[in-house]
């Protein structure tokens, strides 16, 4: 996927900004799709200060387009069934300043899926200025960290190489632990 962006992004040079950012776009919107390939597809093409500012204006601008078009189609939607998620529940009612925090905070984390923090603040109680300073906020540094493991994997360097086998070992650490958890509750 990286080289086919890579590629558009350069034959289509012109464009190339647009593009990066409408794939962007359409990766915030879908909610399920990972970001690393449109990162690092724009630190190969734009170089590394401009292609981590290219990812984070589209992730922001795709963070705002999916909040506004989940909150206008799935708000009416998300409460008929009653959710038994404690931390998607305080997320659904948060307002204010407990709003911003709790979206900042998730955007921080790296194991939450950008799509699920947009689109539980989208059906919730937050307003859409909130949701926007919390998410633009939080994406700085948890784009910044993504770009900079995303440069070292990309050149292979040392560090690329340390990164990419510290995030396979912390994967199979955590795999393992659900595998576990799951057997002992069987075996009860």
């Amino acid at each position: 996927m990286q080289d086919w962006l890579v590629e558009l992004l350069t034959d289509y040079e012109e464009l190339s900004i647009v593009i990066s950012i409408l794939i962007s776009i359409l990766v915030s919107i879908f909610g399920f799709l990972p970001s690393v390939f449109i990162t690092a597809a724009n630190l190969l093409v734009f170089g590394i200060w401009k292609g981590t500012f290219l990812s984070f204006i589209g992730e922001v601008l795709g963070a705002i387009i999916a909040f506004l078009l989940y909150r206008k189609g799935f708000k009416k939607l998300a409460h008929k069934k009653p959710i038994t998620n404690r931390l998607i529940n305080g997320l659904l009612a948060a307002k204010g300043k407990d709003a911003f925090v709790l979206i900042l905070s998730l955007r921080l984390l790296p194991f939450i899926p950008s799509g699920v923090v947009t689109f539980t603040a989208a059906v919730g109680e937050v307003s859409i200025l909130i949701f926007i300073l919390a998410s633009t906020i939080g994406k700085i540094p948890a784009l910044l960290l993504e770009a900079y493991s995303v440069y070292h994997v990309t050149s292979i360097t040392t560090e690329g190489k340390i990164i990419v086998t510290i995030v396979s070992l912390v994967g199979i650490v955590y795999l393992l632990g659900k595998l576990i958890t799951k057997n002992r509750k069987r075996d009860r």
